[in-house]
């Protein structure tokens, strides 16, 4: 990579890091910030970023540990120069000599070339001796790259688990598509193939294939045709959990960006479908990807932005069959692919998350007719949100009974069933299947 190119990737990434950590946007409002010519550019700025959000805590430890006195607050710009160094030093697998001239001369465009012998001192440093320093490292909490709060919460609900947890979190996850049996699978697999991709079917979920290396969705054969949508495996279980028949109406609520949805209507041609998601934004998403797969004039199919915890001002009257629950969550059973979750939520988030939780299953659960299902699910590895939200809302309503998940992933809970990140390779989500009594 030439200089200038490195340069420029890096003070992007500068610049994604100060939106995510100081304005606290996600990763892809972030992207605004990106604006390099080049794709691969771009790309290797997102893998900057992605590097120091996975291991934010350590490579700060070891940056506070190098440096002879700390910086102040207002030059946090050289601080993340110095993780960025660290990040390519420590885990990267390019040039220890560019990783750290980069770094250093990009404080220069920072406007603080003062800072360019700070940041040559301290990499050139942990260069010479990072095997000590990682052995440092390997002794405190900082490791884990987890908040306190978080790995708190985890040693709590998995005692036995939390440390793999981390580990998990820490690790990219892969890129697996759903493939539409409206088309072939064969021929879909066949055509990625020819396409570069090596394809490797998933061991316990029907349709689901990991793809390397990964690329844009916009360049993977088929994508344009409706015949493959991106979705994690553990994601594509909600269709089936739902047990949807012909002739049904169905509710997906909190429906946004709409790969459930569409694997719905993949899934059982017949039936009445709404979609709603408060955020009309959003919902565009949903008609994007429902139009993409051809569903876009599919009789029965409504889209409506609107709050699904508020029925009265958009619920036709008319009970539903099925319900499917995407609720809001914390996130935190996706960290891997989106590792700024860890630094933008809170314990605070957590309680909120809860309560809004509870407040969708006491009001969308009127609308479900009696032997119908509500299938709940969240991208949350927390009890409070998953096993202890549903058994509270079982306490509360006699009319709800469980229903069994008879599966093989997953671990099999009070109230439902949990997948921890990574376990099967999918990312971390929880399912409880719930029937109105007659």
């Amino acid at each position: 990579m030439k200089k200038s190119t490195a340069a420029g990737s890096r003070f992007a990434a500068l610049k994604m890091l100060e939106s995510i950590l100081d304005s606290g946007h996600n990763i892809s409002e972030a992207e605004i910030e990106n604006t390099l010519a080049d794709a691969r550019d771009r790309a290797f700025a997102r893998h900057l970023v992605y590097g120091v959000l996975r291991w934010l805590t350590a490579l700060q430890w070891l940056a506070d540990q190098l440096l002879k006195k700390p910086l102040r607050q207002k030059d946090r710009d050289i601080n993340r120069l110095l993780l960025i160094g660290l990040f390519q030093l420590w885990k990267g697998d390019g040039a220890a000599h560019a990783a750290i001239h980069e770094s250093a001369e990009s404080a220069r465009k920072a406007g603080k070339p003062w800072a360019v012998s700070v940041i040559n001192a301290v990499l050139r440093r942990f260069q010479r001796e990072q095997t000590d320093w990682i052995a440092r490292l390997e002794k405190q909490p900082e490791r884990y790259a987890h908040p306190l709060w978080l790995l708190d919460m985890l040693q709590v609900d998995w005692p036995q688990d939390w440390e793999k947890i981390a580990e998990a979190n820490n690790q990219p996850g892969a890129l697996w598509l759903r493939l539409n049996r409206q088309f072939s699978p064969d021929d879909t697999i066949e055509a990625l193939k020819e396409g570069g991709f090596t394809v490797e079917l998933h061991a316990d979920v029907a349709n689901a294939v990991k793809i390397s290396p990964a690329a844009a969705v916009s360049a993977l054969p088929g994508f344009g045709q409706g015949k493959l949508s991106v979705q994690d495996p553990a994601a594509q279980l909600a269709a089936g959990l739902l047990q949807t028949e012909p002739g049904q109406r169905v509710l997906d609520a909190c429906a946004a960006p709409g790969g459930k949805t569409c694997h719905i209507l993949e899934s059982c041609a017949d039936l009445s479908l709404t979609a709603v998601d408060f955020s009309k934004t959003r919902l565009e998403r949903v008609q994007e990807n429902v139009d993409r797969l051809g569903f876009g004039n599919r009789p029965g199919l409504s889209l409506l932005a609107a709050d699904a915890s508020s029925p009265d001002t958009w619920w036709d009257g008319k009970l539903f069959d099925r319900i499917l629950l995407d609720a809001p969550c914390t996130a935190t059973g996706v960290i891997r692919r989106h590792p700024e979750i860890k630094w933008l939520r809170s314990p605070e988030q957590v309680a909120d998350a809860v309560v809004q939780q509870a407040y969708l299953l006491k009001q969308l659960w009127p609308l479900l007719k009696a032997g119908g299902i509500l299938l709940y699910a969240t991208c949350s590895v927390l009890r409070v949100e998953n096993s202890k939200q549903i058994q509270q809302f079982l306490e509360q309503n006699p009319d709800a009974e469980r229903v069994e998940i008879d599966a093989q992933w997953g671990r099999k809970l009070d109230s439902g069933r949990q997948i921890l990140p990574g376990e099967l390779e999918m990312d971390g989500f929880f399912y409880a299947r719930l029937r109105k009594k007659p």
